[in-house]
């Protein structure tokens, strides 16, 4: 595991070489939020990174409900059987292996790792706009149904979840990106996610941290491309 410190987020990062996974603590006055929570195995870790920084874990918030972004939380809730765990009212579903769409969303399939075995159900259901600590929620469809990104209203630092990448370089969530394509392959719905990149761009985050791949200080400009690239895409398919 890497660790890798940015004001009051710790970006904790599994596997690195070959299918880069990371999740996030947020540091808050006398406690951590947990941002998504890794791999099967990355349970022990994280809780070793949050006895480090010495403040106790208090909330679980997941972006979506992937098997790389839900693997450790079975084993997560075992151990802090008090702390809450948040997701997206729509991504709940997910958590039970729900993959059918409700009428009013785009007619194209669920795709990635959605969980089959997770026991773990959420404590608190989110809905966009709601605040989390320092934390803000943001409904960002797309990567799936119900995908969510968190805003720290402290630093204006935006996680996102895997509504962009940065690994094999950056990418709005359903563009292929040769060197890493896995966020594209498992994407629910490009023109959704577009939609979503528009909405996030607009909270002018200083700095973006996502699923795969390394935090990107000042994003705009980085945002910005991968839109345009993005639409372009969209706009010759």
């Amino acid at each position: 595991m890497r660790i890798i410190r940015e004001g009051h987020l710790y970006q904790l990062t599994f596997l690195p070489r070959f299918f880069p996974v990371n999740c996030y603590l947020v540091e808050e006055d006398d406690s951590l939020t947990l941002i998504d929570a890794a791999l099967p195995y990355s349970a022990k870790k994280i809780l070793k990174a949050a006895k480090k920084i010495n403040k106790p874990i208090t909330r679980i918030l997941l972006t979506h409900a992937h098997d790389d972004h839900v693997g450790a939380l079975d084993k997560i809730k075992q151990l802090l059987p008090d702390v809450p765990v948040h997701i997206s009212s729509r991504d709940a579903r997910l958590m039970s292996g729900d993959i059918t769409l409700d009428p009013n969303e785009p007619d194209t399939p669920i795709r990635g790792g959605v969980p089959k075995n997770l026991k773990t159900r959420a404590d608190i259901l989110l809905q966009n706009g709601d605040q989390i600590g320092s934390l803000i929620a943001i409904a960002s469809p797309g990567h799936t149904p119900g995908s969510m990104a968190y805003f720290d209203t402290r630093s204006r630092t935006l996680i996102a979840g895997d509504a962009f990448q940065t690994r094999g370089g950056m990418a709005v969530t359903g563009q292929l990106r040769p060197l890493f394509p896995f966020p594209a392959m498992a994407t629910w719905n490009k023109e959704t996610a577009l939609q979503s990149a528009h909405k996030l761009l607009e909270y002018n985050p200083s700095l973006l941290a996502v699923g795969h791949g390394k935090m990107l200080k000042q994003p705009e400009k980085a945002i910005t491309h991968a839109i345009t690239k993005a639409k372009l895409n969209i706009e010759h398919i």
